[in-house]
């Protein structure tokens, strides 16, 4: 009997954070504006941590508004850290 391994959801999501963070490395040395880089860097985490709310903490089969409540949450976060690297770079 021949057993055929088909992925599942949390293997896809790894695979997919996994590549994310590669693509995360190789901005970082190619990156010539710093506001830029940061917000395509902070871009990829946002992703990063979508999937991993989604996938890993199981929101995914959750009610919409602790999706959306994590989501924004994610997002208030994301926004805060790009808009502090976007003032450092413009006063130095």
């Amino acid at each position: 009997m021949h057993m055929r391994y088909s992925p599942d959801r949390l293997d896809l999501t790894l695979l997919a954070l996994i590549a994310l963070a590669f693509a995360t490395m190789a901005l970082a040395g190619v990156a010539r504006n710093p506001v830029l880089a940061a917000g395509i860097v902070l871009a990829l985490a946002a992703v990063k941590g979508r999937r991993i709310l989604l996938d890993y903490l199981n929101l995914r089969s959750a009610p919409a508004l602790w999706r959306g409540l994590a989501t924004a949450w994610l997002m208030l976060i994301v926004g805060f850290a790009w808009a502090v690297s976007a003032v450092s770079a413009l006063l130095s």
